[in-house]
Formats: structure tokens, C-alpha cells, sequence
């Protein structure tokens, strides 16, 4: 069934030792979570967001203090909004940018306003996507993207000066299938990514094998409507048939990108030099032919990579990465938590956590800095269903 919210007036309760501030504003209210615990941040403590699905008991995002050197956590506030499962908070960290993921109209991308002292979040709109099930977003400059799955599509959607995003200024639309006539049917949009020149986008399609190449114009913005994006030379980059590219990632020293496909299970290495992609090797990360790869990331100092496996064998990859030549060779296996959707690692190094959305709760694992190896601290966070976690600047 399809919730409906209707616009509240805002409402704020005191009590004699606890403040409680909520906000609700077309379908979003945002409230402390454990108001006697101090929100003043040190220097070790990370402001973390989750975003879940809400198809269960979740409201939608949730706020945490995430102290990076002993890997403890603190519920701060959550926010009620339907689907919410990807996020980006902008470079300054004053807003928040989450999908609604659905099937239907009800695919859209909202901005919030963030509080990264309290936690809370109020939100200043919603703009439909134009594309289904919509699963990642990011922001860059003055113009946010999302990846539509099932739309088959990104979208771009200019920012306001306040922060709230304005109706689509392009949604790019992509045709094609691959040799998996159920999972290849048609193109479904995994993930966009921002070079770490920031000259290009790049979006990988899962359908048809390709990551397709964009050219960025950095002074587009709601004032001039230029265009954001260009199709760039070449545009695109073919993967091998059967593959489904699903997630990109860049080593810190930006000469090196990475690639998990989640039907192959591969990990494929490339060098990145202004625009271009050059493969270097393929690698497995999925040995048991799940067909369930999902997330990629690389440690901080750049040593180890990590690929995240669901369906069958639950769990991490971890790779070393050769300092000279960005190849990889297995260091180990970390079974997780049940359908590992999404991980993150601390700035530090230290800690790596992983969103098990069928085992309803965020495990914190530690990082071993010389093996790469992970360790369970036994530092659950309980949430239904997440599948996002992200750090605020």
C-alpha cells in the first residue's frame, strides 16, 4: 500500500530534561533519538547517515555519532521518508540528497536541510526522477544525478541556492540488452561516478556491459540551463558479455579505477588517465557464482581493496593493491552478515562497516592496516534494513 503524508505544521514539546525537535514536511519528520546523550561532536566522533528500505519497521534515514577510534555508535535522530536507499550529503555538509526508490511515479530525489551538531534533518523538497528505481545519487557542483535501475536513465537536477533541488534540467535516456535475457532485459543503471579530475561522469550500465562516458561543464546551473553533461569520446567503455557492471571505484591517487560486476562477480582493474579507460586485469571476488556482487571500496592509504558478495557466501573480498602497478592479488574472505548491500570505511582506516540488509543491522568490523584482514568488534548497529551509510564532511 502507498502512504500518504499530508503537510504538518511543525511542532515542538518540551519536557523538564528532554528535548525532542521534530519536523514534518510533506512526508518527512526528523527527531532526536536519545536526547539525553550530548550532541557536541570530538574529535574522534563522525557524524554517519544510514539509509534503509522501508518496506519493514525503518522511517527512513538515520543519524548516528560514529566514534572512529573505538568504533562505538550514537542513535542522534531519523528522518521519515519512504525508500531512502542511497544517499550523498553535499561537500559542505549543510545538505543531504536521498533517493525515493519505487517503481513508479513515486521515484523521486529529495534535499534536506542537515544539521550535522544535532543530527536532524528537515526536508525542503521532492522532484521526481523521471526514471524507476531510482539507486544512487550523487552531487557535484550545482547539479545533482541519480542512476535510475529501472528507468534505464540518469537524471540531472539543478540545485536551488537553498539547497532544494529544481525540477530535471536532463534526463538521459539509454537503450539496449545483454546476453542475460532476465537480468539483461533491458538497460538498468547501477551507478554514476565523478572522475577524480572532475572533468567526467561516468554510469555504468548492468544491461548492456558498458560504462558510458559524460563530459561535465562545471558552470552549469539553475541561472545559465546549460547543459551538464556531454556525450564524451569515446562514449563508452564495453565490459566483457554477461559481466553487469554495478559499482565504480578510484584509488585515493586517482590514477587507478576499479569495477565489480554483479552477475560475473569480477573485479576489473583499470588505469584512469583523463578520461580514459584502460583495462589491467580481472579478477574474481565472487568464487561461488552467486551473481550477487555489490560495493566497492578501497582502503584509505590505498594498500587494500574490498568487494562486497549477497546471495550465496555473504561477505567481503579483500584484495592488496601493488603499490607500483594498481594489480591485485587476494589477501582473504570475511563472511558478513546476511545480503551485504553496502560498506564503508572510516577515514582513518580503522574501522570498516557493513549494511547487511536481510540481517537487519550495520556490523563494524576492523581493519588490520598491514593484512587488510577485518575482525568483528561485536559493535552491532540494529536498523531495519539498511542499505547506505555514509560520513558527513
Amino acid at each position: 500500500m502507498i502512504k500518504t503524508y499530508l503537510s504538518k505544521t511543525s511542532i515542538f514539546k518540551a519536557f523538564a530534561a528532554v528535548c525532542i525537535f521534530g519536523i514534518s514536511i510533506s512526508g518527512c519528520t526528523s527527531k532526536k533519538k536519545t536526547p539525553m546523550e550530548t550532541t557536541d561532536t570530538t574529535e574522534n566522533e563522525l557524524t554517519m547517515l544510514v539509509g534503509t528500505y522501508t518496506s519493514g519497521t525503518s522511517k527512513g534515514i538515520y543519524s548516528y555519532r560514529f566514534n572512529e577510534e573505538n568504533g562505538t555508535s550514537t542513535p542522534l535522530s531519523e528522518a521519515e521518508i519512504e525508500n531512502p536507499s542511497y544517499l550523498v550529503p553535499s561537500a559542505d555538509g549543510k545538505f543531504v540528497y536521498a533517493v525515493s526508490e519505487f517503481n513508479n511515479t513515486q521515484a523521486a530525489a529529495n534535499a534536506f536541510a542537515f544539521n550535522k551538531e544535532k543530527g536532524t534533518l528537515q526536508l525542503l523538497n521532492s522532484q521526481q526522477t523521471g526514471g524507476e528505481d531510482p539507486c544512487y545519487i550523487i552531487a557535484s557542483g550545482n547539479n545533482v544525478i541519480t542512476a535510475n535501475y529501472s528507468g534505464g536513465s540518469i537524471s540531472v537536477f539543478p540545485i536551488a541556492k537553498d539547497g532544494s533541488l529544481l525540477p530535471t534540467s536532463d534526463i538521459i535516456q539509454f537503450k539496449g540488452t545483454g546476453v542475460d535475457k532476465e537480468r539483461q532485459e533491458k538497460p538498468h543503471l547501477h551507478c554514476v561516478r565523478i572522475t577524480p579530475d572532475g572533468k567526467y561522469l561516468f554510469a555504468n550500465d548492468l544491461c548492456t556491459d558498458q560504462i558510458h562516458k559524460f563530459i561535465i561543464n562545471p558552470a552549469a546551473n539553475a541561472e545559465n540551463k546549460e547543459a551538464f553533461l556531454k556525450e564524451g569520446s569515446p562514449a563508452a567503455f564495453k565490459m566483457k558479455a554477461g559481466s553487469g557492471p554495478r559499482h565504480l571505484t578510484f584509488s585515493p591517487n586517482g590514477h587507478y579505477a576499479y569495477l565489480i560486476n554483479e552477475l560475473s562477480g569480477t573485479v576489473i582493474a583499470f588505469e584512469y588517465k583523463d578520461g580514459d579507460l584502460k583495462e589491467i586485469q580481472t579478477i574474481a571476488a565472487d568464487t561461488v557464482n552467486a551473481q550477487g556482487s555489490a560495493d566497492i571500496h578501497i582502503s584509505p592509504d590505498g594498500k587494500f581493496l574490498y568487494a562486497s558478495n549477497r546471495l550465496k557466501a555473504d561477505g567481503i573480498a579483500i584484495f592488496n593493491i601493488h603499490p607500483d602497478n594498481g594489480m591485485l592479488s587476494k589477501a582473504g574472505y570475511q563472511l558478513t552478515g546476511i545480503h551485504p548491500r553496502n560498506f564503508i570505511i572510516t577515514p582513518n582506516g580503522k574501522y570498516l562497516l557493513v549494511a547487511c540488509r536481510d540481517s537487519n543491522v550495520i556490523q563494524v568490523y576492523e581493519r588490520d592496516a598491514d593484512t587488510g584482514l577485518l575482525t568483528n568488534v561485536q559493535q552491532d548497529i540494529k536498523v531495519d534494513k539498511p542499505v547506505c551509510i555514509k560520513f558527513v564532511p
